[in-house]
C-alpha cells in the first residue's frame, strides 16, 4: 500500500466524511472584477460534454493523483471520477440553475454559502486556467505535466491558502469545489458516471442505495457486510 502523504488515500477518505460540512463553511472572499468567467471553450476531448482538451488533461491528472491505483481501488480515471465531474459541470449544477445569481457580489460569511458571480462550471473553468498559469510560472509546465511531487505541492498550496490567483477566482473556493466533486465522483451512485464498478462503495463497505439495508445495521455492526453493493441501475 502506498504511504499516506499529503493527499493520500486515508486522508482522502477522512475528508469524505467531513468534506461536505467543510465545503459549506468556507469563507468566500471575492471581488467580482477578479472573478469574471473565462472565455467559453467548446468541448474538444472525445467523450466529454464540457471539458476541452486542456481542462480534461488537468482533471484526469488531478483525479489520478488524488485517487492513485493500488490494492484498494483502480486510479481515478478508471473509476470514472473525471466523467462524473464533466457531467456535473455540463448539467444543471454546473450551470448554477439552483443558485441565486443576481448579486450583490460581496464577501460573505461562512454561514451564507456560495457568494461568487460565477456558476460552478465557470468557477471550475477559470480555476483550472488560473492553476495552470500558476504551474507554468512556478514549474514552467501545466499541471498535467508536473511530477507527482510537484502536483502534491500545488494541491497542498491550494488547500492551505498558500496560493492566490492574480487573475482568477479565489483559490480556496476553487479547491473546495474541486475536492467536493472528486469525493462525489468517488462515492456517488455509478449512474452518474463515477464510482465505476462501485469501487468507492466497496472500499468503504457501503451496501448501496436501497433502504432495506436498514435492517442489517445492527446485525452487521462492526462487521464486514457480506453482499455486493446495490446501485440504482441494479434496481431498474
Amino acid at each position: 500500500m502506498k504511504k499516506d502523504q499529503g493527499f493520500g488515500r486515508r486522508d482522502f477518505l477522512k475528508g469524505a466524511v467531513v468534506g461536505g460540512a467543510a465545503a459549506a463553511t468556507v469563507n468566500l472572499p471575492a471581488s467580482a472584477q477578479a472573478q469574471q468567467p473565462a472565455a467559453t471553450a467548446a468541448p474538444a476531448a472525445e467523450g466529454y460534454s464540457f471539458l476541452n482538451l486542456d481542462e480534461a488533461a488537468f482533471v484526469e491528472a488531478l483525479v489520478d493523483h488524488m485517487v492513485p491505483a493500488d490494492e484498494l481501488t483502480p486510479k481515478g480515471t478508471d473509476i470514472g471520477i473525471n466523467i462524473y465531474i464533466d457531467r456535473a459541470l455540463a448539467g444543471a449544477w454546473g450551470k448554477g440553475e439552483r443558485l441565486y445569481m443576481q448579486g450583490p457580489w460581496k464577501t460573505g460569511a461562512p454561514s451564507q454559502g456560495y457568494q461568487l458571480p460565477l456558476t460552478p462550471a465557470q468557477l471550475y473553468r477559470a480555476g483550472i486556467e488560473a492553476t495552470n498559469a500558476h504551474c507554468r510560472k512556478a514549474y514552467n509546465k501545466s499541471f498535467d505535466r508536473l511530477s507527482e511531487q510537484q502536483r502534491e505541492e500545488v494541491l497542498v498550496a491550494l488547500s492551505t491558502g498558500k496560493v492566490s490567483f492574480d487573475n482568477g477566482p479565489p483559490a480556496r473556493v476553487f479547491w473546495t469545489t474541486v475536492y467536493q466533486t472528486v469525493m462525489e465522483g468517488m462515492f456517488s451512485d455509478p449512474i452518474h458516471g463515477g464510482n465505476r464498478d462501485k469501487a468507492g462503495w466497496k472500499l468503504i463497505g457501503f451496501p448501496g442505495a436501497i433502504a432495506v439495508h436498514r435492517d442489517n445495521v445492527a446485525k452487521y455492526r462492526d462487521k464486514k457486510f457480506p453482499n455486493d453493493p446495490v446501485s440504482i441501475a441494479d434496481m431498474s
